[in-house]
């Protein structure tokens, strides 16, 4: 059990910041209660992985051959280099931390599935155009409806409501599906757990990280998506969860947080709006790059620590 400790921290952490990208929009907006977004948001997440968790963990635990103590080291790598990367104030996508865990691992093996890494980094580049063109055919889409519904204040009001609690509840779901082999499926890879396992201890830290520890950032991380008002900030949530349950199928874990971004931006091309800043695209940038390289690097230091020996005398 004691080796699952880096798993589970990876999945606590992950839960508790991207949490924000599902529901953030929904509580900032006091439409709907902290707690209750927490509640809905951990038993989706539970969901998702354990319905359709398993191809992320089939892709992740391919990249390349894993003894338990190379699991343990990725998993305390990985989560180390989310941890820096927030520190330093730049954007992480953790299943980029991980991906870049198993590659240091994957140099030390000399074994890599290389056909499969390019399948992952191209997702990584499509998540972002996903988002934007989702958003971009919701937003016209979406939105010749609702306007054909001649709603009053009051009726947009609840509707809006319920709208980002069905976005909001889709999209934990599509987060615990697609992201859950970020946190265990290299313990799978490695012999220890079987896939339904991974799966559950996965979707069980995650939602725990939900609830113990994503109100901060679902607050104010999520007010982000409160700057556009209540209906495009329906129609980023919806293009979030659509493109991440998307990449779900293809069996690739992607980062929720660049999805928002190119549903965010999807939603600023139709409205004729700068709704990020070149600022911001830059920390992005720089985040998507350092990110696996920063993990490469943890991997080997630490596969390095562990092997040193101490010679008396010397």
């Amino acid at each position: 059990m004691f080796s699952l400790l880096g798993g589970i921290f990876l999945g606590w952490s992950l839960g508790a910041n991207d949490a924000s990208n599902v529901f953030g929009s929904a509580v900032t907006s006091r439409m709907l209660k902290f707690w209750t977004a927490a509640v809905l948001s951990a038993i989706f997440v539970l969901l998702g992985a354990l319905i359709e968790g398993q191809a992320g963990i089939e892709t992740l635990k391919g990249l390349t051959q894993l003894t338990l103590q190379q699991a343990v080291v990725s998993s305390v790598a990985a989560a180390v280099t989310v941890t820096v990367m927030t520190v330093l104030g730049l954007p992480v996508s953790t299943s980029q931390a991980v991906v870049g865990a198993l590659i240091g691992i994957g140099i030390l093996n000399q074994h890599f599935n290389i056909s499969g890494l390019g399948k992952i980094v191209a997702c990584w580049f499509g998540t972002p155009v996903g988002g934007l063109l989702i958003a971009v055919v919701l937003y016209k889409v979406v939105g010749a409806f609702y306007n054909r519904l001649n709603l009053t204040m009051i009726q947009s009001d609840i509707l809006i409501r319920c709208g980002l609690i069905v976005g909001g509840s889709y999209g934990a779901y599509a987060l615990g599906a697609n992201n859950v082999a970020n946190v265990t499926a290299v313990y799978v890879g490695a012999g220890m757990l079987s896939i339904f396992m991974a799966a559950l201890i996965g979707g069980l830290s995650i939602g725990f990280g939900i609830l113990t520890y994503s109100r901060k950032v679902m607050e104010t991380v999520g007010s982000k998506l409160v700057r556009l008002d209540p209906f495009s900030a329906l129609v980023v949530v919806l293009a979030e969860a659509i493109t991440v349950h998307i990449y779900t199928f293809v069996g690739v874990p992607v980062s929720t947080s660049q999805a928002v971004v190119g549903a965010v931006l999807g939603v600023g091309m139709v409205k004729g709006i700068k709704t990020v800043s070149t600022r911001t695209l830059a920390n992005i940038g720089i985040g998507w790059f350092l990110t696996p390289l920063v993990a490469t690097g943890i991997a080997l230091a630490i596969d390095f620590a562990v092997h040193l020996h101490y010679i008396p005398g010397v």
